[in-house]
């Protein structure tokens, strides 16, 4: 590291004389002497650019956690608490897990299998399911499907069954899933299109939004944010972080 620091010191340093005065300052001579010096440097040792662009990058993705500790401490209990938001394990656990997804986004479908895994590997978590239909009209169709499912108490076997068929919803898709999974499909139809099913994927996507969310699936755990298809490993290592949190 010391290494790493002296050489970006001498670059810095090289570069801050050339900003500091205008090109015509520098003669040939000591233009030539500067590039020398720094090809020098790398030439000797090529690991001293790809270890600064390497710390550089850790200190990046420090900077974009810290953000997203802020951004998650600032939610409040609205993340993990917002009464009515569809849940699964155990509503008591001392730990609460919250995903971001959408319907036909595969990679949230990957992850059915690991959710399920996390789930019968732990009782004592509590996984909340936030919709956000970011990928079309099909996208929100399918999630208003779920969410007025729910008044059914059928939002897990209808978003299992969506989840596990085509990726192209549509109403009669939707009503082939409902009557499969034992659904009230005319009631299922006058729930979806309640206000308050709208209102309840605004208030996600703004949530997603805040959070600083840039596509699904986008996992919360504790202070934590894990975005994408991230696998059963690293679940359960940010689970445990946030049992230590506690």
């Amino acid at each position: 590291m010391r290494r790493i620091l002296a050489t970006l010191a001498l670059f810095t340093a090289l570069l801050c004389a050339a900003q500091a005065q205008p090109a015509s300052s520098f003669t040939p001579e000591q233009r030539e002497e500067i590039v020398r010096i720094l090809r020098s440097a790398l030439k000797s040792d090529p690991s001293i650019l790809r270890d600064a662009v390497e710390s550089l990058q850790a200190d990046e993705g420090r900077r974009q956690e810290a953000a997203a500790r802020a951004a998650i401490a600032r939610t409040g209990d609205t993340l993990t608490r917002t009464p009515g938001d569809p849940e699964a394990g155990n509503p008591n656990g001392d730990v609460t897990v919250v995903e971001f997804y959408d319907l036909r986004c595969p990679y949230c479908r990957r992850m059915l299998p690991v959710d399920a895994e996390m789930l019968s590997g732990d009782a004592k978590v509590r996984l909340v399911y936030k919709d956000i239909p970011i990928l079309g009209a099909a996208s929100v169709l399918g999630a208003r499907a779920v969410l007025a499912a729910q008044r059914q108490g059928g939002f897990l076997k209808l978003r299992d069954a969506i989840m596990r068929g085509a990726p192209n919803i549509t109403e009669t898709t939707l009503r082939q899933a409902a009557e499969q999974t034992g659904l009230d499909w005319t009631k299922l139809q006058r729930d979806m299109a309640a206000p308050d099913i709208q209102a309840r994927l605004d208030t996600n996507i703004e949530l997603a939004r805040s959070l600083g969310v840039q596509g699904t699936p986008a996992y919360v755990v504790g202070h934590k944010m894990l975005p994408g298809a991230v696998d059963l490993p690293a679940l359960r290592e940010a689970i445990a972080e946030a049992r230590k949190q506690d």
